[in-house]
């Protein structure tokens, strides 16, 4: 048996409980695909796009509802091995992908040297929303897990001053009829670490030749308290995204409605 097949086998049967069933579930609980769909994947190297790409192909050839779907690797500026990999990756796992260089890494940091990471991550939206419109897609996959939604969550809580969450579908603003979704919303990060270990994959970490060797992000100690709370308590994580599935409007001092903060004592007396 090839290779990549022995991979398909194990992600829909070995770990269907931990990957593709909750695949699946997020894409029926949010509605994250519909008939005619032309979904564009976003793989930037790491494990969890590649686990998305094949999620998605798998889903493409086997699944009940007929869409199309392509696998786009946006070269930011990495370094030739960075790419080398992702390329060999790619023909190992049978994804066929389609790369686009861009100069995101060299112009974010000569416009914030500061904090390159916020203009990277606003340049990388728009020109995936850019390419995504010219080749006739109307939806972007991207492969942000439950780990990465309650890590937001209390990244805003903590260090924002304000309850956000990161949503599994959104509605482009500056790009109409494109839709963001994010199919991997119920996939613990440890499990799709476990898959890349069972099948002795390996893929490019932060691959940022300004931020790959910085170990003190606000996420990595967001990430530490989590597993620590884990630790003690096992309902930690599922409480804190359950948290943004059961916000109290009645017991909030404002909240934030179409740009306007709403002051719930602004109508207090009626």
């Amino acid at each position: 048996m090839e290779y990549y097949r022995e991979v398909e086998k194990n992600l829909i049967k070995k770990n269907r409980k931990t990957l593709w069933s909750k695949f699946i579930k997020a894409i029926k609980d949010y509605h994250l695909i519909n008939e005619n769909d032309k979904i564009m994947v976003c793989i930037s190297g790491g494990k969890d796009s590649f686990i998305l790409a094949k999620l998605m192909q798998e889903l493409n050839r086997h699944g009940q509802i007929p869409f199309e779907v392509g696998f786009v690797v946006m070269d930011p500026g990495y370094k030739e091995a960075n790419i080398n990999k992702i390329i060999e990756n790619a023909k190992l796992l049978n994804i066929p992908i389609d790369i686009f260089k861009t100069d995101i890494f060299e112009v974010s940091n000569k416009l914030s040297p500061e904090s390159p990471c916020y203009m990277c991550a606003r340049m990388r939206r728009g020109y995936l929303y850019d390419y995504a419109k010219n080749h006739g897609y109307n939806k972007i996959a991207l492969g942000h897990h439950f780990d990465d939604v309650i890590e937001t969550i209390l990244m805003s809580v903590l260090y924002g001053g304000e309850f956000k969450t990161m949503l599994p579908k959104l509605k482009s603003t500056n790009f109409e009829g494109i839709e963001l979704i994010r199919p991997l919303y119920y996939i613990r990060e440890r499990d799709i670490i476990s898959f890349t270990n069972q099948n002795n994959l390996e893929f490019i970490n932060c691959a940022c030749k300004f931020t790959a060797n910085n170990s003190d992000s606000k996420r990595k100690e967001v990430k530490e308290l989590i597993k620590k709370l884990e630790d003690d308590n096992l309902f930690v994580p599922f409480n804190i995204f359950k948290s943004a599935e059961k916000v109290n409007l009645e017991t909030l001092l404002s909240y934030k409605k179409d740009g306007k903060i709403i002051d719930i004592y602004d109508d207090y007396e009626n």
